[in-house]
């Protein structure tokens, strides 16, 4: 695969707590330089990176309950529609883990689907951080997802105990079929941690090391 179609592939990432404003600057900098799918960033810097990335083909992605999922729906729907407002155009959201294993379903649901329509129509990414999940859990939250009218199932927050891999995106991918993308994200810092994932279907990776990434593809 050529390195610009690894970069229009990645969600250049810095969701890190001590992420600088001079570090965000930095972010959407590479990010143009390489012409990523976009930059994703805390909902705090939206404006910032928006400004940043005026006049490029850079997407501005921003985290919706993250990285815990915990948040109430409706926060998280607030959170969501002051995200678009601010000029986010893609939005991934974590799911209630908690209330997946407690096998609470509608809630899952609505939960996800409370944010779907609060996006309006932005793009918008599931998180099931598959490191807790059983894959029979994994699939199902995928269902609820594509229930909910989401664009994409995400594998991880990459906070939590495991990041991607490939059985988790083809077990995604089968899931969901041709109705929605799956993002790989998590512990990937090299193209050959990324190689596996595509094969297995991924559409869309999140990534911090995106440079180290690109330049280990082959043109």
């Amino acid at each position: 695969m050529k390195k610009s179609e690894i970069a229009k592939m990645c969600d250049h990432t810095l969701l890190k707590a001590f992420a600088t404003k001079e570090q965000i600057k930095v972010l959407c900098e590479e990010a143009k330089a390489l012409n990523t799918a976009s930059v994703c960033v805390n909902p705090c810097y939206i404006e910032q990176v928006k400004q940043l990335l005026e006049g490029s083909d850079v997407k501005v992605c921003t985290v919706i309950g993250f990285p815990l999922g915990a948040n109430t729906k409706e926060t998280k729907a607030f959170e969501t529609r002051d995200a678009v407002a601010k000029g986010a155009d893609e939005v991934d959201m974590v799911i209630n883990v908690g209330a997946l294993k407690s096998g609470d379903m509608d809630y899952v649901y609505e939960d996800i689907k409370a944010v779907v329509d609060a996006a309006g129509g932005t793009l918008t990414k599931v998180i099931i951080e598959t490191c807790y999940l059983t894959d029979e859990e994994k699939v199902e939250v995928c269902k609820l997802a594509e229930k909910a009218g989401a664009d994409f199932v995400k594998t991880s927050t990459g906070f939590g105990t495991g990041g991607a891999n490939a059985h988790d995106v083809k077990l995604m991918k089968d899931a969901v079929g041709a109705t929605m993308k799956v993002k790989a994200s998590g512990g990937m810092r090299t193209y050959e941690d990324v190689a596996p994932v595509l094969e297995a279907g991924a559409d869309r990776l999140g990534v911090s090391a995106t440079i180290a990434i690109v330049e280990g593809a082959e043109e």
